[in-house]
């Protein structure tokens, strides 16, 4: 039989999938001598085999409990349940992978009515005893009981206003003695049973608790919105308790070994002197910042310092410490890699390989590549700060600037952030429970809390804006409305948070766009050391070709020219186009738009001069050029009544046209080649355009592509091929501009993988056009699929991964590496890539690289994430 409980001795931190990530770092930091309190663990797969069995488990492994107990108990000298010398424990969760808060902690667990008289003389202090006694009689009847928190909170609340005292630490025994008889009443009212007396049952009851809290409403959509597997389980770690609400020389807090905002090499956390860790972590007081350690606790925060640069070695990654100080001694209760923001986990990893702690290969693969999407976000305008009032400053717990609708509960943060309304969560303190409303805010605030409250690590993770500790805030959850000095702000108004500086504004304020740091520019290029594969962009304007560039793309890898019509001032010309009754009067009005396509096009050759640019040959259907049919009418109706009749002779000859083009699947109809080979004359111009513009410009070095779209056949290629040779003979000879270019195809259709071959005979590059490879494979639309019928399919998991973000490897996959055998086949050189949406997945990347494409081109903003996941895919 597997082993199924370790005490801490016999643990080490290679078994966190057995012990949990809590009990394999609390045995490896027993096993490297760090003051540990001591304890045993219960393994996760107990929690699998109670979640399948249920109680019974528990109830076979009674007799291995407390026989480890009592190993406790002599290693500590004290004893569980007694009247004298009591140990009491703390009974708490610690899954394989970190989920902070989703899961249950029990403290002080192990007094009754019987015992906290003799546990007061252990310690010469009866209200010490007192206060651990009601800790745990909120905490075991919230957890364990299933009592809602706020109903202790209403108790303690009214006794303060009562009493006239703010803070927990100001209640007298009597106060105390008090709270416990009510709390008790509480417990009975609640439940209709007692608060248990029994340690030992309240032990048992604790553990179960904890297995059963693996599958609790916050830690389902913990897991969910952070892909981890349903089926680890929780291990549990039951330890000695030691007590940081002793008194005013005991303390408890949170330390990171550099700051997981910033990822300065300094220890940042935070502690309360005279509380228990729950104090710092749920925000209800207000925590001092570590550095002011130094002078109250000199010799605790000199040991704490050397303690975290020893982990830190240790794990080569930045740990995020819990401890307490018990009447002047540090113990460490739980290390863990520290979770941090997008911009920190960049400056850590960068600084480690400078350090000597972890080579390029490491920093590269600690990195997610989603960490450099979270720290493209938008920024507070620094002129806007000058012009805009800061109404308030808490704590800047994690930035970015969020601007959006004020909500005071996370169930209407997460109804409204699903209908796509961008909100901010207001809070007094956020708690596990909130976690719904959390994952749909576009940022936090709180009124409570510190840079280590619950809000404050889960903003973090979440790559989220978080302003914490924002005690100028008076918040009315009943009125829904919150007050700072003289501004009063309701649900539905807009504010705007700077997680960086931990300013609040009323109203929108203007952002900028975010650029990358220095350490980020430095990863990438260590990544584009290790990377095969390319990274283009996609580009139809010279502000994203200078974007994409500034962002390390290698070229334009696909121009949409459609997206260059329409502009107001081109759109008129595209539709007179269109509305022409002959090819003479096409051409007068492709002779206007000729024009705007030189100069697009130089615009876009000048930002990407000595790279790459392939440009797309016309896309869409002409109907997309032409106003929608009711708009039409309405236009007609308004121009009746203004008695312009020529105006609606042209309108109701434009409905006509529209009309004769409208199609019943416009995605499998007249687009692409198909266009370009019935008015041969759209594609001319647009070739020849292309020409021009570079004969214009001889100064300027770009490698050429021209991109056929939609071909189906090698036939439709070659038409459109001959078409491009006999512009070029016309226009390039006589310019005395060599220009040299590549024309290919974008491969979209199931057919044209099938005929690569045939295709590559001609076709000088392939590129998977994935949006319309994917619609035509599965025979969905995607306007339509996304609205109707998609979402129902992911929910119930007729689909693992929606296949217009993330490639289909089985169906569009398979199709695509025929085609690119195909290809090679004939053409044992031929540059093949992804243009589609899919070049800028993480996944997607991985399969492309494994399948050998040349390169892949995505969203100007998505380029250092490419980079970044074509190293990862080539580094394994």
């Amino acid at each position: 039989m597997a082993k199924e409980i370790f005490m801490f001795e016999e643990g080490n931190k290679e078994l966190k999938a057995l012990l949990g990530g809590k009990g394999a770092n609390l045995s490896e930091m027993t096993r490297i001598g760090l003051p540990v309190p001591y304890g045993f663990i219960i393994t996760s797969e107990v929690c699998v085999d109670y979640m399948k069995q249920g109680e019974e488990v528990v109830e076979k492994l009674k007799d291995d409990i407390l026989e480890s107990l009592i190993k406790v108990e002599d290693k500590v000298g004290k004893s569980f349940a007694a009247s004298e010398n009591t140990l009491l424990v703390s009974v708490r969760s610690g899954a394989k992978i970190s989920m902070p808060g989703m899961m249950d902690t029990i403290l002080d667990l192990g007094l009754n009515d019987n015992n906290v008289e003799g546990f007061s003389e252990q310690f010469n202090d009866r209200r010490f005893a007192y206060d651990c006694y009601r800790r745990l009689i909120q905490m075991f009847g919230n957890v364990v009981m299933g009592i809602e928190h706020d109903r202790f909170e209403e108790v303690l609340t009214a006794i303060k206003k009562e009493k006239k005292i703010k803070y927990d630490i100001e209640f007298s025994i009597e106060d105390l003695k008090n709270i416990i008889v009510e709390y008790k009443k509480l417990v009975k009212n609640a439940t209709g049973r007692e608060f248990p007396q029994d340690p030992y049952e309240q032990l048992f009851m604790a553990i179960k608790s904890v297995f059963e809290s693996w599958n609790n409403k916050r830690a389902i959509t913990y897991r969910k919105l952070n892909n981890i597997p349903d089926d680890l389980g929780t291990a549990v770690n039951i330890q000695m308790m030691v007590y940081g609400n002793k008194n005013d020389i005991s303390a408890t807090g949170v330390a990171f070994s550099r700051s997981p905002s910033t990822g300065e090499k300094k220890l940042y956390g935070e502690y309360l002197k005279n509380a228990q860790g729950e104090d710092v972590v749920a925000g209800i007081r207000t925590p001092r910042e570590i550095n002011e350690m130094e002078k109250e606790f000199p010799g605790i925060y000199n040991q704490l310092k050397g303690i975290s640069q020893k982990l830190e070695l240790h794990y080569k990654d930045v740990q995020d410490m819990e401890f307490t100080v018990m009447d002047g001694k540090l113990y460490m209760l739980q290390t863990r890699n520290g979770k941090r923001t997008a911009d920190a986990a960049i400056k850590v990893a960068v600084d480690f390989v400078k350090e000597g702690i972890i080579d390029k290969k490491n920093a590269i693969r600690r990195i997610d590549p989603e960490l450099l999407i979270k720290i493209m976000h938008s920024r507070i305008s620094p002129n806007a700060k000058k012009i805009n009032r800061v109404i308030a400053k808490g704590l800047p717990a994690s930035p970015g600037a969020a601007i959006g609708e004020v909500v005071f509960t996370a169930d209407k943060a997460e109804l409204l952030g699903k209908k796509g309304k961008k909100v901010i969560l207001v809070r007094i303190e956020t708690t596990p429970d909130d976690i719904n409303g959390l994952a749909q805010a576009e940022g936090i605030l709180t009124a409570r809390g510190g840079m280590t409250s619950h809000a404050a690590v889960v903003a973090r993770g979440m790559g989220k804006p978080c302003v914490a500790g924002c005690n100028e805030l008076e918040i009315d959850l009943k009125e829904k409305i919150a007050k700072v000095g003289d501004v009063t702000f309701k649900s539905g108004d807009i504010i705007t948070l700077d997680g960086g500086s931990g300013e609040l504004y009323l109203g929108e304020v203007a952002t900028i766009e975010p650029n990358l740091s220095e350490e980020a520019k430095l990863l990438l290029e260590w990544a584009d050391e290790f990377r095969k594969l390319g990274v283009m962009a996609n580009a139809d304007t010279p502000f994203d070709a200078k974007k994409a560039r500034s962002n390390g793309a290698e070229g334009i890898g696909l121009c949409r020219t459609e997206h260059m019509f329409f502009e107001k001032e081109r759109l008129e010309f595209v539709q007179k186009m269109i509305m022409a009754g002959s090819k003479k009067d096409r051409i007068k009005y492709l002779d206007e738009l000729e024009k705007f396509q030189i100069k697009d096009f130089q615009g876009i050759f000048e930002a990407m001069d000595g790279l790459s640019v392939t440009i797309r040959l016309l896309d869409p259907p002409l109907h997309e050029f032409l106003p929608k049919k009711d708009k039409i009418k309405d236009q007609i109706g308004f121009e009746l009544k203004r008695h312009n009749i020529d105006k609606v002779k042209y309108l109701e000859k434009m409905l006509k046209k529209l009309d004769a083009l409208q199609e019943v699947n416009p995605m499998l109809g007249h687009r692409g080649v198909r266009l370009g080979i019935v008015y041969k004359e759209i594609y001319e111009m647009q070739i020849r355009a292309i020409f021009i513009a570079l004969i214009k410009r001889p100064d300027i070095k770009i490698k050429l592509g021209i991109m056929v779209p939609l071909v189906a056949d090698i036939n439709e290629f070659t038409v459109i091929k001959d078409l491009a040779k006999r512009i070029e003979l016309e226009e390039i000879p006589h310019s005395g501009r060599k220009i040299e270019y590549e024309i290919g195809t974008m491969i979209e259709l199931p057919r044209a993988c099938m005929v690569a071959d045939e295709i590559g005979k001609e076709a000088e590059f392939f590129s998977f056009g994935t949006n319309d490879l994917t619609q035509t494979t599965f025979g969905f639309s995607r306007d339509d699929a996304e609205g109707k019928f998609l979402h129902y399919y992911l929910e119930n998991k007729i689909l693992e991964r929606d296949p217009f973000q993330t490639i289909d490897v089985k169906g569009v996959g398979a199709l695509m590496k025929i085609a690119i055998e195909k290809g090679r086949n004939i053409k044992t050189d031929i540059k093949i890539g992804v243009c589609g949406e899919h070049g800028g997945d993480i996944e997607s990347i991985d399969f492309f690289n494994e399948i050998g494409l040349d390169y892949v081109s995505c969203s100007p903003y998505r380029v250092p994430v490419a980079r970044l996941s074509a190293a990862r895919a080539e580094i394994g």
